[in-house]
């Protein structure tokens, strides 16, 4: 649930400008719209170690909880690392920095001195690099103790947070519990993550068994089980798609492999055609959909990537891909580059916060419903109904408990609300007045979650091994959130479809137990998928892990 302005922001808590650069009248579109004045300013610490060294523990202090020790953020919080900054002018990052911008959740640092945010630019621009090349890098951060506020009140219900969710308890939100926008303030409390404490496990309801399916990931992100049974699994950072055969008798893949290296930020993956016989494998990457030559049993790709589409980069960079059940519409899922900006206003937000379509046998995608401000983290279509469905991250710095992610099925042409309304017809109090005519547009989604619970990958269940009521239910991610007080989400949930592969609005907490009590976090869920045996697996790119959930009987 971040945008790229608002994580960008909190990389370091940057830098204070010369009133005349910030007050420049020149613009230059590439970066936020800083003054053309901005970029000649000048770092006065580059290539001072020592001053690189004294960034430490300023970053630390001020970007670790969003972007990580490594600089290489968690979900949508965007890599400091891996080139992103090499076309940033330090001064752009200045500007940008010291002006703020709250609406997209991102404070001004204008009170930090300036030679602090010097410093911690150096160290990002510098130290960084150097430290995401050697392989102790990889060493847990410090847990953080910043901003849990465990001693917090209850949250009014039906809204929560982690220290109430619990296998087995259903919610439920409707349009009459929204609060008004600004009820409470809007927070800043990113979780920075830790080691997972060895007699810590995810908890499940009795009867489910947890295991440790696969350790040793690397950012670990989107799970599809092929055709032949085989488990697909995107590493988003690296650019790498693994595949899984086979399990043993303690739940533990019997072949692994790399299929693929070299990709631009994997996300989204499908088979094509749907059914038994898939010949091509679609990978959403961030800039573009691509696709690889497959036949059953492929645990190497025979060929180099097909280019399919170009995709609008950056910002939320997951990029969801679905085929409908008859294989003849591609469905890709696009989000938003920001937390709120107008698109009648920010030419990078047109074409955004969409779900595209296309014919694969000729892709000209266009657009099959907007105002979806991010479904790349899960799009799928309904086995039941063929509905396409989607996972929605909504936006942030409304308050504790606004606005609602969803989970919803996705009617042609319709209209989400994004940026200017959301959940029906409540308008942005940032967008006042803006696009009356498309108040009553505003379609209410089936199912809303926790407000900044950061909805991902979805599936619905079509196995045999969980009890009969689970029959054709979504099991459903949630990332967690970095704009809530006390934190929430960190969770697999169920949503009940009924057998009649329709929501009526509540979902389960099915899987827990990611936050430890003293609020730090040790795990993400991201992907899921529902293995041959019917067992559910489940990514954690917090522990760069894959958790399997059995059922084992009353």
């Amino acid at each position: 649930m971040h945008s790229f302005a608002s994580s960008y922001a909190r990389i370091a808590a940057a830098i204070l400008l010369p009133a005349s650069l910030l007050l420049a009248a020149d613009v230059d579109k590439k970066f936020h719209n800083a003054p053309a004045s901005a970029q000649a300013a000048k770092n006065p610490y580059a290539g001072d170690d020592a001053a690189a060294q004294a960034g430490k523990p300023l970053y630390a202090k001020n970007c670790l909880s969003c972007h990580g020790k490594l600089g290489k953020g968690t979900g949508n919080v965007p890599s400091l690392v891996d080139g992103k900054l090499d076309s940033v002018k330090p001064g752009e990052v200045f500007w940008f920095i010291t002006r703020g911008d709250k609406d997209n959740g991102m404070p001004s640092w204008a009170f930090l001195p300036a030679s602090q945010r010097w410093k911690i630019v150096t160290y990002v621009t510098s130290v960084l690099p150097a430290l995401n090349a050697e392989p102790e890098a990889a060493a847990p951060p410090p847990p953080d103790t910043s901003t849990s506020k465990l001693n917090a009140p209850p949250p009014p219900p039906p809204f929560t947070d982690f220290r109430y969710e619990k296998p087995g308890t259903f919610r439920k939100i409707t349009v009459n519990d929204l609060p008004q926008p600004y009820a409470t303030q809007s927070s800043n409390n990113g979780p920075a993550l830790v080691a997972r404490p060895e007699n810590v496990w995810p908890v499940a309801l009795p009867g489910f068994k947890v295991e440790l399916y696969a350790t040793g990931l690397d950012n670990p992100r989107t799970l599809r089980t092929a055709p032949n049974g085989d488990i697909f699994l995107t590493e988003s950072d690296p650019g790498r798609i693994r595949v899984f055969r086979g399990m043993t008798g303690d739940g533990k893949p019997e072949q692994s492999a790399v299929f693929v290296s070299g990709l631009k930020h994997p996300y989204g993956l499908a088979f094509y055609p749907p059914g038994p016989d898939p010949q091509w494998l679609y990978v959403g990457n961030t800039s573009e959909v691509v696709r690889f030559a497959y036949h059953n049993g492929d645990l190497k790709a025979s060929g180099a990537p097909e280019h399919i589409a170009d995709l609008s980069p950056g910002g939320h960079d997951t990029r969801a891909v679905v085929f409908s059940q008859d294989g003849k519409r591609m469905f890709v899922a696009v989000g938003s580059a920001s937390n709120v900006n107008d698109p009648d206003t920010h030419p990078e937000e047109k074409n955004r916060a969409d779900i595209l379509v296309c014919d694969p046998a000729n892709c000209q995608l266009s657009v099959y419903a907007y105002g979806i401000r991010n479904a790349g983290g899960g799009i799928a279509v309904n086995p039941e109904t063929g509905e396409l469905w989607c996972s929605v991250n909504e936006r942030d710095a409304l308050g504790d408990n606004l606005v609602p992610d969803y989970i919803t099925h996705v009617q042609e042409g319709g209209f989400y609300g994004w940026p200017w309304w959301y959940i029906g017809a409540h308008q942005d109090p940032r967008h006042q007045g803006k696009h009356p005519e498309l108040k009553d547009k505003a379609i209410i989604p089936d199912v809303l979650l926790q407000p900044h619970n950061a909805s991902l990958e979805f599936t619905f269940y079509e196995g045999q091994q969980f009890p009969a009521e689970y029959k054709g239910d979504i099991f459903a991610s949630e990332h967690g959130s970095w704009n809530k007080a006390v934190r929430v989400g960190y969770e697999v949930i169920r949503v009940p479809l009924h057998q009649t592969g329709h929501a009526s609005g509540e979902y389960e907490d099915f899987l827990t137990g990611f936050v430890l009590p003293d609020g730090n976090v040790w795990g993400r869920p991201v992907g899921v998928t529902v293995a041959p045996d019917g067992s559910l697996l489940v990514s954690d790119d917090g522990s760069n892990s894959i958790w399997r959930v059995s059922y084992a009987g009353k």
